[in-house]
């Protein structure tokens, strides 16, 4: 599937498919487009809690805006 960009909420029929990753192998945030995200499986702490982050293209901030510790 080609990469888009919407303006509005999104649906799948589908499903989503995020990468999962710890937060060691989390890319820079500066090293991908901003919007992208990622599910981190030890939760920024080295524990077995997911989160979803995002990338602003600065930074990675959780689902709700904030910081990833």
């Amino acid at each position: 599937m080609a990469k888009t960009t919407f303006s509005g909420p999104v649906r799948s029929d589908n499903g989503f498919q995020i990468p999962v990753v710890t937060t060691a192998n989390l890319p820079a945030a500066t090293s991908v487009v901003a919007g992208t995200a990622y599910v981190v499986s030890d939760n920024g702490s080295g524990n077995d809690e997911y989160c979803i982050v995002i990338s602003t293209g600065a930074a990675w901030v959780t689902a709700i805006g904030a910081a990833l510790s």
